[in-house]
């Protein structure tokens, strides 16, 4: 499993809770440009449609240079999940009023490309200023550690 693009922001703004692994459907040259690490998921989001599809919008997936046609950058893709893992997505928006965001992108052992999609509630500020605190704590330990282990 070779991880192409991560989310970061994601873990910072919202609580995960469940993950699901997706497969995501490409057209074209995106293969490639994907496989070339040209992917980011910083603003991209997961929505439920009325057909009970799941729908990735607002990835980034950059323009293969030696591709036979364009495709759009910022298309809406459409995510490959079985019925009973839409219907727990759909339970999960609809009665908890959770939201649904893309972490990882990775490249399987089969050699498809995966997107794998978590359920998640929003942080209030001060959630999100507390892991702020955390994560510069951990910043400094580990400098500490590595300072303690030169010497």
């Amino acid at each position: 499993m070779e991880i192409i693009a991560e989310n970061k922001k994601a873990k910072f703004l919202y609580f995960l809770e469940d993950s699901y692994t997706a497969g995501i459907e490409l057209v074209g040259a995106e293969v490639k440009s994907i496989r070339a690490g040209h992917i980011s998921l910083d603003g991209a989001y997961v929505t439920i449609d009325k057909n009970n599809e799941v729908y990735l919008l607002n990835a980034f997936i950059k323009e293969y240079k030696d591709a036979s046609f364009k495709v759009d950058e910022r298309r809406t893709r459409k995510l490959l999940l079985n019925k009973r893992e839409i219907d727990k997505l759909i339970k999960y928006v609809k009665i908890k009023g959770g939201t649904i965001v893309p972490t990882k992108v990775f490249i399987s052992d089969k050699g498809l490309v995966k997107v794998v999609i978590a359920t998640a509630k929003g942080k209030k500020l001060y959630d999100k200023n507390q892991a702020s605190k955390d994560a510069t704590r951990e910043k400094l330990a580990k400098q500490e550690f590595k300072n303690m282990k030169i010497n």
